[in-house]
């Protein structure tokens, strides 16, 4: 069964300051900005949105979706090109399982003993580590 944006595409530029992690044409987009979720499909209104960490989703011509984390930045679409420039962005495969459970329990550590301890700072770092360990595991 065909989806409504199937063969119709968008350019899509993901950067970061240090490489091009991504570019090329995708159908769909799915990303997490500061306000909430969002979806971009071919003809979307122009857009311009500020990112907060999350998950990224793409699905490329031919249904293939690929899984990104990214943290922090904006998102912006006009006439069909759209380019996220963000401050880091890690494939689904380039993302450090191991590592990324040791940040957990650091982080949750931390948490269960608060004492000398920012938790707001603790919090972020469970959450990065939990958005990883789910994104690898998709």
């Amino acid at each position: 069964m065909a989806t409504f944006s199937e063969g119709k595409t968008f350019e899509l530029d993901i950067m970061t300051p240090m490489k091009s992690a991504f570019t090329g044409q995708v159908e769909y987009l799915s990303a997490f900005g500061v306000d909430g979720s969002f979806g971009v499909l071919v003809n979307h209104a122009p857009m311009l949105s500020a990112l907060d960490f999350g998950p990224l989703f793409v699905r490329k011509p031919g249904g293939e979706g690929q899984w990104f984390v990214v943290c922090s930045g904006f998102f912006e679409i006009h006439e069909n090109k759209a380019a996220l420039l963000v401050e880091t962005c890690e494939s689904k495969q380039d993302i450090d399982v191991n590592r990324a459970l040791a940040a957990k329990e650091r982080a949750e550590k931390r948490l269960t003993n608060p004492e000398n301890v920012d938790i707001d700072r603790a919090r972020a770092a469970l959450q990065r580590a939990l958005v990883r360990i789910q994104t690898a595991a998709k």
